[in-house]
């Protein structure tokens, strides 16, 4: 069971959160729960450290030990919780159950996890609480492993035990057809298939990080996103199933913070590209679309979209590299890319001539697109990203239908001439 922050943001949501496992331990489970920081604690660190490096970057470093104070502070009051209301617990960092990430400080990936200190205190009877969002390197230097860590160590410590149930309790009743703050009508998912999920987790969709996604896709995890407001069920995230192929667009997803880079001017010969990719993935940088096209005599374009937060990073190893290859570079940091995803669209035609036309009549320019065999997404002006994926959500009928919609009209009684 994973509490994200907005779940346990005061104590009494600590409380109720702490509630809802005991109930679930009653019912015979042996429960472990990973907790996220509360609240707004992460942005309070967060801002503290700007503060305090005059607002200069601060060291990563340091910002992992930092920031994984904050699940520090959330599983101790969750562990304490959990006693008061006459439960057994006792609660972990990710350091002391072995949870062993590589060393890329901030955007660290789990390795290894021992769980026998899990399975001993489980055994003994008590409820695990178990800090997410963090881990340790094999030296036992404190790391973080980025947006949505939380999620991934759910899932992986849910792989790890091969536990029967693996719930992930958050704000929301679920995944939705797209971001119901953004599209009132959206409705939510009862089921979706990891690659469906995968796709719209790395397209914006914030509820699931896709990392946590292809933890459960590899591990054959079944997720359940639930609400921790009430009981009522959520959307499971399991394996493909052939029904679902009848669903075109299960769900449209807007990243609404893009940034691109274009490189013009590089020499058009083998392992440039290669050398470009290389650069930025020793920075630790995430690389979305990449385009090269012939720009001339043995010179080529090369572009590729990264995310926002990362431009700064971006800049620097690009610098670097417009020295060694003497090419230019330009950087634009206006855009958005929405997409739509379904398995449904590998059998089915028709889905890119409808989301194009749809744009289209907005007068919604297209900079780019790109495709799967489940997913098509078209990247335009950031300014016009949320009436985007409000257009292309009705133009596929993905909303909620309103109170009496496919219901026969009566038609109206002749009365006869008297």
């Amino acid at each position: 069971m994973k509490f994200g922050g907005t779940s346990i943001a005061d104590a009494e949501k600590i409380r109720a959160a702490a509630r809802r496992a005991i109930r679930t331990g009653k019912r015979g489970h042996q429960v472990v729960m990973v907790v996220s920081a509360m609240g707004k604690a992460t942005d309070v660190l967060t801002e503290l450290a700007r503060k305090a490096s005059s607002g200069t970057e601060p060291p990563r470093r340091e910002m992992d030990q930092l920031l994984a104070t904050g699940e520090q502070v959330t599983i101790s009051l969750m562990a304490m919780a959990l006693e008061a209301a006459g439960a057994s617990a006792i609660s972990f960092t990710a350091g002391q159950i072995g949870m062993v990430t590589d060393d890329v400080h901030t955007k660290a990936k789990i390795k290894s996890i021992d769980v026998r200190r899990i399975h001993e205190q489980l055994d003994a009877g008590k409820i695990v609480i178990i800090a997410g969002f963090q881990g340790v390197t094999e030296t036992g230097a404190v790391t973080t492993l980025g947006r949505g860590g939380s999620n991934v160590t759910l899932v992986a410590i849910a792989a790890a035990l091969k536990a029967e149930v693996c719930e992930n309790y958050t704000d929301v009743d679920g995944i939705f057809t797209a971001d119901p703050r953004i599209v009132p009508s959206a409705r939510k998912i009862e089921r979706i298939s990891y690659d469906e999920m995968l796709e719209l987790a790395s397209l914006g969709a914030s509820v699931l990080h896709n990392r946590a996604v292809e933890f459960a896709k590899k591990y054959d995890v079944p997720i359940h996103v639930r609400s921790s407001l009430h009981n009522r069920k959520g959307t499971m995230i399991v394996a493909e199933t052939e029904s679902m192929e009848r669903i075109v667009v299960s769900g449209v997803a807007l990243k609404g913070d893009l940034a691109r880079v274009t490189l013009h001017d590089v020499p058009d010969t083998p392992g440039v590209a290669a050398r470009i990719l290389h650069a930025i993935a020793i920075g630790g940088i995430v690389v979305d679309d990449i385009i090269q096209t012939i720009a001339g005599k043995r010179k080529a374009t090369v572009s590729f979209t990264v995310e926002f937060s990362d431009l700064s990073d971006a800049r620097k190893v690009i610098a670097k590299l417009c020295k060694t290859l003497k090419c230019k570079a330009i950087f634009e940091d206006h855009l958005a890319k929405v997409s739509v995803v379904g398995v449904g669209m590998r059998i089915h035609t028709h889905v890119a001539e409808r989301m194009f036309a749809t744009l289209a009549k907005a007068k919604i320019n297209i900079e780019n697109i790109t495709t799967s065999e489940i997913k098509i997404s078209c990247l335009i002006d950031r300014g016009q990203g949320k009436r985007a994926m409000r257009l292309i959500h009705d133009a596929f009928n993905l909303g909620r239908k309103k109170p009496g919609a496919g219901k026969k009209k009566k038609k109206p009684h002749a009365h006869k001439a008297s």
